[in-house]
């Protein structure tokens, strides 16, 4: 072992310091983007790695702290949970790490963030772990847990991938430029022209992303657009529009895209994207989507709908820990509202998109079935055939699983409105 550890690397100064962000109330993106800012790439991916997968991991974790805590962990600083359920990430889950950096490191961060008390406990709980753990068995729940639920947890303990789409080039071309920058690229689920990347690809590097002629998208919001099954040349009003990958999808057949979300920083986004690709038919927009009737006569409106993002845990760890059963019911009346007011801008014998990333029915089922119950003027209307792979559909319902199709989940209702 090294004669000290007293000097902590940046990338686990950076990790306490985005830990506390999120139990301030920040979000896991924000906060980690501000404070790896100043890393280098190398550091930056394994920092992502030690928190995102902690993060995923939490449960499995604390059980084992549990057990090994005098006291268990609701009598120990928020904060020093943190820091041990970091070591015992690097301890257990990252192989490049040795024991010894682990633990001191660990070790040191208490020390400098909390005292010599609070380090002395994070050694001997950490010193335990690496003892046993050969021997580590947590307790499972004994009633019968569905297969579907297991296959769940297990699609959400796993990193997502970064998929592209190509715009202005085929896949071919695309797939050629990546590889001449060498780039890793695969297959991507349920889309043959999507690009699956190597781990660890730095996007913005690449000849494809600075030139335009690739956008990131998972293929659970690509079929939202390709269900939706817009007519050529229609106006349409992408509703909850960031970041904008479905306003760039859209503008592969729309005539107009008004892209609106109601926070300029992340319309920001929208714009950089919507000037990276040079799409002229796409125009963003600062609109609450509750406002949305000032829009009409729109051919086509997508609701994006915020929602609690639970078919998105695999890319958004911190959610599972931030969400209360609460949320359902905001959530819920905020996608009601929304719904409603989408509806108004829609020319009569338009289209109404309703789409989530929550696997929830409250967020979903739910939300169609009382619209189409209080507007007996629509109609639920399935794309036409072989628009999207029949796997994915669901009494005319798009429903993208994670568990099933190695995706983000995804759901959608095309709604129909009358002519009269």
């Amino acid at each position: 072992m090294p004669a000290t550890l007293a000097t902590i690397t940046p990338s686990r100064i950076a990790a306490a310091e985005t830990l506390a962000d999120v139990r301030g109330g920040a979000l896991l993106d924000h906060a980690f983007d501000r404070r790896a800012a100043q890393l280098d790439a190398r550091d930056r991916r394994w920092t992502q790695e030690l928190l995102w997968g902690m993060l995923r991991k939490r449960g499995w974790i604390d059980a084992i702290l549990a057990s090994r805590a005098t006291g268990g962990l609701t009598k120990l600083d928020a904060e020093i949970v943190d820091l041990l359920r970091l070591g015992v990430y690097q301890l257990l889950e990252m192989g490049s790490v040795p024991p010894y950096a682990a633990i001191g490191q660990t070790v040191e961060l208490a020390k400098r963030r909390h005292g010599l008390g609070a380090s002395k406990l994070v050694n001997a709980v950490l010193r335990r772990v690496d003892r046993e753990r050969d021997a580590l068995i947590t307790e499972t729940p004994t009633d019968p847990i569905d297969a579907e639920t297991r296959a769940l947890l297990a699609a959400n303990n796993t990193e997502a991938p970064m998929i592209v789409r190509p715009w202005g080039v085929v896949r071919e071309q695309l797939e050629a430029m990546l590889e001449a920058d060498g780039v890793a690229v695969a297959d991507a689920p349920l889309l043959a022209d999507s690009i699956q990347l190597g781990a660890g690809t730095a996007l913005r590097g690449l000849a494809a992303f600075r030139e335009g002629r690739c956008f990131v998208q998972d293929p659970a919001a690509t079929l939202v657009v390709r269900y939706a099954a817009i007519p050529a040349g229609a106006r349409v009003a992408d509703l909850c529009a960031a970041p904008g990958g479905k306003a760039v999808e859209l503008a592969r057949t729309a005539g107009e895209v008004i892209a609106a979300d109601s926070s300029e920083a992340r319309l920001t986004r929208v714009e950089e994207t919507v000037a990276r690709l040079g799409l002229e038919t796409v125009t963003p927009i600062v609109l609450d989507a509750r406002e949305a009737a000032s829009l009409a006569p729109c051919d086509v409106v997508l609701v994006d709908a915020p929602c609690t993002g639970t078919g998105t845990f695999r890319r958004h760890p911190d959610a599972r820990w931030r969400l209360k059963p609460s949320d359902l019911a905001v959530m819920a009346a905020t996608q009601r509202a929304i719904l409603r007011a989408a509806a108004e801008a829609v020319a009569p014998g338009g289209l109404l998109i309703y789409s989530t990333c929550s696997l929830e029915p409250e967020e979903n089922d739910a939300q169609v079935e009382s619209f189409l119950a209080d507007h007996p003027d629509w109609t639920l209307e399935p794309p036409p055939a072989g628009t999207v792979p029949a796997t994915v559909l669901d009494a005319g319902r798009l429903r993208v699983l994670p568990q099933r199709h190695g995706t983000d989940g995804s759901f959608a209702a095309r709604l129909r409105r009358g002519l009269a």
